[in-house]
């Protein structure tokens, strides 16, 4: 159940097109539906805008494929992550619609007719061996209706790969860094921009990288202002979260202000000057210290 199905049905039960008993049963489900070994929440798309995401990892192919059935009957985008070919095979053959990426481990079914959300979500990743975490990303973003535009390849190795994009980068409303190995990528991307920047370590590496560790560590510790860590290998995550800072930015680009709505700007103080502030002093320096 998602807002426009609830806001449908509530429409029809006022013009007496649905009874009260047939609304009853439609809302039975809500907030979940118990399967035995899952409780299914198609309460979430309500509480936080995108339905339940199963993680495939650890699941047998036929809890997987009930969850998704699950999901899919209540009329919202399925996603699936972490699923082995055996078991996106069983999802494709029951749901021809649904989309699975090899690459990014992810099976996709889009149900309703989201319009685009303004503003661009970026991924970026470091190597080509950390392209299943990063397309996981852009998998996810995209089905919660994202415009995306991914660089791939663009690790600290070979940095003039990166610094073509910067413009294009400051423009983004949140950009996702996927690494392995050291995990620099992010700090550089970090000091380069000033938007929101989710760093993703991923456990591409060599023996001291420790599965990821090592990266998680260079990015929890690093010098740029303004760069959030998930955990290692979390694409979904930090997409989700990326998109959620994006949808955040255009409520508040769309919010009238009093200056809008006719109201009089509020009148400094300090000044007498309407809109203007007083600079302080002794304040906190812009930037950190590196």
């Amino acid at each position: 159940m998602n807002h426009e199905r609830l806001h449908n049905l509530l429409q029809d039960l006022r013009s007496g097109r649905v009874g009260v008993d047939d609304a009853l049963r439609r809302m039975q489900t809500l907030p979940f539906e118990d399967l035995g070994f899952a409780r299914v929440d198609h309460h979430r798309s309500l509480r936080c805008g995108f339905p339940e995401v199963i993680f495939g990892q650890g699941k047998t192919n036929e809890q997987i494929c009930s969850i998704f059935a699950t999901l899919a009957a209540g009329g919202h985008d399925v996603l699936a992550t972490r699923v082995e070919s055996d078991a996106a095979t069983a999802l494709v053959a029951r749901f021809p619609q649904a989309r699975h990426e090899p690459v990014a481990r992810t099976v996709a079914l889009r149900q309703t007719q989201r319009p685009s959300e303004p503003g661009i979500i970026g991924i970026l990743c470091a190597g080509t061996s950390d392209l299943p975490v990063a397309e996981e990303a852009r998998v996810t973003a995209e089905l919660m209706s994202a415009t995306v535009r991914t660089y791939y390849d663009v690790g600290v190795a070979g940095l003039h790969r990166l610094l073509g994009h910067v413009e294009e980068l400051r423009a983004a409303r949140a950009l996702v860094v996927v690494a392995g190995m050291e995990g620099a990528l992010a700090s550089v991307v970090g000091g380069l921009v000033d938007v929101p920047v989710i760093a993703v370590p991923t456990s591409v590496g060599y023996g001291a990288s420790f599965g990821g560790l090592a990266a998680l560590l260079a990015m929890l510790n690093s010098c740029a202002a303004g760069v959030s860590v998930v955990n290692i290998d979390n694409g979904f995550g930090a997409a989700f979260q990326a998109c959620r800072i994006a949808r955040t930015a255009q409520r508040c680009t769309a919010r009238p202000t009093a200056a809008t709505d006719g109201a009089p700007a509020p009148t400094n103080a300090a000044t007498g000057a309407a809109g203007r502030a007083t600079p302080a002093t002794g304040g906190a320096r812009e930037g950190h210290h590196g």
